[in-house]
């Protein structure tokens, strides 16, 4: 399994190149970004947070001293706008309790997972989305395009935990920050380009190693 990441983090990086992702100016926005991003699609999230910008209250205590129905009213474009405001309010009064970027930098990677999971409203994929891109803690992100690029490319059934496929990723990868992140972002990636739920195979960069696509080219239901 971890020759096959390996193998495919390799051919998405020769195709697509650096990403570079998370599109943010500071730890924090990566955080409320993981957040608004829940359920919605990221031009959606680039609109709120622009909000967030352009009315200057994009700081955990700025969002603290924020009215509610205020703050719903700056996200509304990423959907679910009053959830959404609760948790920000949440993480932000966290953020603000652990000292900050300077004290969360002090705190264990194995504890503060576990801190971020306690929150309202921030399961796995959420708190890994921070802990790589915003707190550049050697943790993956498994998401649904993972599931769905792992599972056609023969290394999962389909029912494996999340914790089981992020270490194996991290293995893989031997936790090397810099690889994990662009090996999540060129998956999105891929999975926008080519593994969508109904796949575009024609010029697909993992042909060799798909074992979907071998399949339906041995059943010709596929164009070549």
């Amino acid at each position: 399994m971890q020759v096959k990441i390996r193998r495919i983090f390799s051919k998405l990086n020769n195709h697509y190149g650096l990403q570079k992702w998370w599109p943010a100016r500071s730890s924090f926005e990566v955080m409320v970004g993981a957040i608004l991003t829940q359920n919605t699609a990221w031009t959606n999230v680039e609109k709120a947070i622009q909000a967030l910008r352009k009315h200057s209250v994009l700081s955990p205590y700025k969002i603290c001293l924020l009215p509610h129905n205020d703050l719903a009213a700056l996200v509304r474009p990423s959907g679910y706008f009053n959830q959404k405001a609760k948790r920000l309010k949440i993480l932000s009064d966290w953020f603000i309790s652990r000292g900050g970027l300077r004290g969360l930098k002090k705190i264990e990677t194995l504890q503060l997972r576990s801190e971020l999971l306690l929150l309202h409203g921030i399961g796995p994929e959420t708190a890994d989305d921070m802990l790589l891109y915003a707190l550049e803690r050697p943790v993956f992100v498994i998401d649904a395009y993972t599931r769905r690029l792992f599972s056609r490319c023969g290394l999962i059934v389909g029912d494996e935990g999340y914790d089981f496929l992020r270490l194996s990723v991290e293995q893989s990868l031997k936790s090397n920050i810099h690889d994990m992140k662009e090996f999540h972002a060129l998956i999105v990636t891929h999975a926008k380009e080519h593994c969508q739920k109904k796949p575009v195979c024609k010029a697909c960069a993992l042909i060799g190693v798909c074992n979907f696509y071998k399949q339906k080219k041995k059943e010709a239901q596929i164009e070549f």
